[in-house]
């Protein structure tokens, strides 16, 4: 049987892993010296650290909806994204760094998110960036790991040679 290239799923687990770690510490470190709500200018007039619970989705969608639904939709919505992730990582896997990064970024963001879920019913956001009176939602670094890993999937695709691009399976 011919070993495959690339990234074991180690990788995945310990990038992943990383993620999880820096977004849960990350978290923690807010709820330890911020008050709910309370709001800490960093730049002013584009940066703060603020502590917030978001019961939404991206830009708080979802967060008046029923909360028992509320918290049940989110928990399956990430579960089946992981378990996507899982099976995208295994095809991806021999195709370079760029996709394995993704992948465990995209799977360690999801998990940080889904662990606050579990514990809050809510995600804590503490992230605050604007420009005079305009903000963009509040976010943390589980959020942040999900888009760059949409990025790290988008450039690998990019720098992927073009023959493999527009070979069919």
């Amino acid at each position: 049987m011919k070993k495959k290239k690339g990234c074991p799923f180690s990788f995945l687990l310990v990038v992943g892993g990383l993620v999880v770690v820096l977004d849960q510490y990350t978290k923690w470190l807010v709820q330890e010296h911020f008050s709910l709500y309370e709001i800490k200018r960093v730049i002013p007039g584009f940066f703060n650290l603020t502590y917030l619970h978001n019961k939404g989705a991206a830009f708080g969608l979802l967060a008046d909806a029923n909360p028992a639904w509320r918290a049940y939709f989110f928990i399956c919505v990430a579960c089946i994204a992981l378990i996507f992730v899982f099976f995208a990582f295994c095809h991806y896997q021999d195709k370079g760094l760029g996709y394995a990064l993704a992948f465990s970024f995209i799977a360690g963001g999801a998990v940080g998110n889904l662990i606050d879920r579990i514990r809050y019913g809510s995600v804590v956001d503490f992230l605050d960036f604007y420009v005079k009176s305009y903000h963009w939602p509040a976010f943390n670094v589980a959020d942040s790991a999900i888009v760059v890993g949409v990025c790290f999937f988008i450039l690998a695709g990019f720098f992927e040679k073009e023959d493999k691009r527009l070979a069919l399976p």
